[in-house]
């Protein structure tokens, strides 16, 4: 379906095309984001359903999947302490010093380092990865140019963070690091984009109120996911 070359590149591309378009066109309009995110959010949630669950189950312990799936949403529990949340697009507050975001930087890589293990050749996964960074990228991007920190390092920031997915589908593909325990890190993926997706879709209503339009987008995510599942495989 894609080539070795696409697959590394379509993550960094969508992470580049967010620093872009919040760099040229500042977007200021926080629901079209927001309805982006909610998207993005049931689009990932739906392909791990529907591709990384059956697979990871078929021919394993489901006892120690089950464990290890746990195992990945605490690890994105752990992880936003030092990320706030920006995987999710939830940055609110402004970084006000000047330094590099080490913590931010930190565990935004470790997260998209996870994200990169279960892509492979033909998998639809990578859809969903591709989708879901956009938004964030978007949220980021525009959170490190309204700071204080010089555009020298929030370029540097946005590169080396482009290339974590893409450095996790390396170790997963060509090292024989991740190969052996295969299963149980993609078990761990699993348990991180649960985590998001849900998180996402928990915050999508502000207040926690029914929103019509949010539900619609939502659905649709799904529905797309679905789709597209059932025509690449």
């Amino acid at each position: 379906m894609f080539s070795p070359f696409m697959i590394f590149l379509l993550p960094i591309v969508s992470v580049w095309a967010g620093f872009v378009i919040a760099l040229l066109l500042k977007p200021k309009n926080e629901q079209g984001i927001q309805l982006l995110l909610a998207f993005s959010g049931a689009f990932l949630l739906s392909l791990t359903f529907f591709e990384l669950l059956p697979e990871v189950y078929e021919g394993n312990d489901s006892k120690e999947i089950a464990v290890y799936i746990l195992i990945g949403i605490l690890l994105q529990i752990f992880l936003e302490y030092f990320s706030k949340g920006a995987e999710h697009g939830h940055t609110h507050k402004r970084i006000q010093n000047t330094s590099f975001p080490l913590g931010l930087f930190l565990g935004l890589s470790v997260h998209a380092f996870v994200e990169g293990i279960p892509i492979e050749e033909g998998r639809t996964i990578l859809y969903g990865i591709i989708v879901h960074k956009l938004p964030v990228a978007i949220i980021l991007s525009s959170l490190l140019i309204n700071s204080h920190i010089s555009r020298t390092k929030s370029i540097i920031f946005i590169a080396a963070f482009s290339l974590m997915t893409p450095l996790g589908t390396y170790f997963t593909t060509y090292t024989d690091l991740i190969l052996p325990i295969g299963s149980q890190v993609n078990a761990i993926a699993i348990g991180v984009f649960l985590h998001v997706s849900a998180i996402i879709l928990f915050e999508s209503s502000s207040e926690h109120k029914f929103n019509l339009g949010k539900f619609i987008t939502i659905c649709l995510g799904a529905l797309v996911a679905y789709f597209l599942y059932i025509l690449v495989v």
